[in-house]
């Protein structure tokens, strides 16, 4: 299965000088998964910067890695090819058994999906969606294809889809006219538009989702765990990692910069319970 790493960080730092417990300088650099929501370049030049200081911090040399599409991330997480994940897909029912165990999440992380449309649209209800074309990021994204279609599926409507291969593509689509309407993920439209400069219109909105969480794999120690958590819980209290956030806040035109809170798995019950019973399926590779 073919797949790539968006950018490596090692740094110049020497191992020799990682000090986290449990960690040795025979270790390879661990494994980051990010979801697909935008470009490989602005997915780097978001996250490579936080993952530098949560190295620093803890000791423990992260490396990003990013999939191909969307359901090829799903399969890379159903196998447990990420060490640690910034994900979403690790609650399909379908990828449990590869046991990522929730540790931290984005403090404002809870979302809608929506279904949008251009300002100057004439379309003003979802009915009027009918066998019209309608954007969507690709087959295993929660806010921008599960919510949308099992809303549009449970009222019978039915749409020519167009998958776009991410959040910004679907958008991309929409604002150049090739589709009449877009499922997203309501914080990455905003941003979007404002970046884009791109006025559109809320057509429907889902209920609200705790988004995305920090997660580890099984096999990752747990002392090793606890220093990346640590650096990730203190970043925003940090002076310099205050400044890394603010930067990265600044690449996505973000109202306000990353905040890391402690979490659990149960918070994403309602997510599960989504998958449990949704009209979609949820196709993996």
């Amino acid at each position: 299965m073919k797949k790539w790493v968006v950018v490596a960080w090692l740094g110049a730092m020497s191992l020799a000088g990682l000090g986290a417990p449990g960690w040795s300088q025979q270790n390879q650099p661990l494994s980051f998964g990010v979801i697909i929501w935008r470009s490989p370049t602005l997915t780097a030049q978001f996250w490579n910067p936080i993952l530098r200081h949560v190295s620093e911090r803890s000791g423990v040399p992260l490396q990003l890695k990013v999939a191909q599409t969307g359901p090829e991330h799903t399969a890379m997480v159903r196998r447990g090819e990420y060490h640690f994940l910034y994900s979403n897909h690790n609650f399909i029912k379908e990828n449990e058994e590869s046991g990522y165990r929730v540790f931290a999440r984005s403090k404002e992380d809870a979302g809608t999906g929506e279904i949008v449309v251009l300002k100057d649209s004439p379309i003003r209800s979802l009915t009027a969606l009918e066998g019209q074309e309608v954007a969507f990021p690709h087959t295993a994204a929660f806010y921008g294809y599960h919510l949308p279609m099992d809303a549009l599926l449970r009222k019978g409507i039915q749409v020519k889809v167009h998958f776009a291969g991410n959040q910004e593509g679907a958008m991309g689509q929409l604002k150049a006219g090739r589709v009449v309407a877009a499922g997203v993920n309501a914080e990455v439209m905003r941003a979007f538009a404002q970046r884009e400069n791109l006025a559109y219109r809320t057509l429907w909105s889902s209920d609200k989702y705790l988004s995305l969480a920090l997660s580890a794999l099984p096999s990752v120690p747990a002392d090793t765990v606890k220093a990346v958590r640590e650096a990730f819980l203190k970043m925003a209290d940090d002076p310099e990692g205050a400044k890394v956030l603010e930067a990265s806040a600044r690449v996505l035109k973000q109202s306000a910069p990353m905040r890391f809170v402690a979490a659990k798995d149960s918070e994403f019950d309602n997510m599960r319970k989504f998958y449990r019973a949704t009209l979609v399926k949820v196709e993996l590779q």
